[in-house]
């Protein structure tokens, strides 16, 4: 027996409350979820201040707080390749076999579907709150971000003084 699986990308920077709505919304609708953590190979600038191995704890952590069962989900990191002809076939030779794509973002959906993959889109949960962008907006100015993400995501982006490396970062990048 198959099981159904989808795709799920983002950058996960970090793990929010909408990513999480996105997760259990696609495993509403199917057995197993593949999320790719997008743009692995970028960490320690403002626009992508974790490492993949930091998005990647992240996820695990909210996942099993949300009570979602391992069994259902893959997460794999994968680097950009910055040639959009070649990067749908990247992401298929880095996961395990998936029969639809879950997203929102514009380009993703364009290669996914001229690749002929069935793409469908999440609704969105609180959009103009849950961004990674005002997420990381909200800790370089020692706003209110906890609410906005799980728990465990707060819990580990303290753990690893994750809003220190935000602030030493706008020091000479920008957001």
């Amino acid at each position: 027996m198959s099981l159904s699986k989808g795709l799920y990308i983002g950058r996960f920077q970090p793990f929010h409350l909408g990513h999480l709505h996105a997760i259990k919304y696609v495993l509403s609708e199917l057995e197993e979820i593949v999320v790719v953590i997008g743009s692995a190979q970028y960490s320690h600038r403002l626009d992508n201040p974790f490492t993949a191995g930091e998005r990647l704890t992240m996820i695990r952590n909210a996942l099993d707080e949300a009570q979602i069962s391992p069994r259902r989900y893959w997460i794999i990191p994968i680097r950009d390749m910055h040639v959009h002809m070649m990067w749908v076939a990247e992401v298929k030779g880095y996961t395990p076999k998936f029969e639809s794509v879950y997203s929102n973002e514009p380009l993703t959906r364009r290669l996914f579907m001229e690749a002929g993959f069935p793409v469908k889109s999440i609704p969105f949960a609180k959009r103009s709150l849950y961004l990674a962008t005002e997420v990381r907006k909200r800790m370089l100015k020692d706003g209110d971000w906890l609410d906005l993400v799980p728990t465990p995501v707060s819990e580990f982006i303290r753990e690893i003084d994750g809003v220190g490396r935000l602030k030493d970062l706008s020091k000479t990048d920008k957001i």
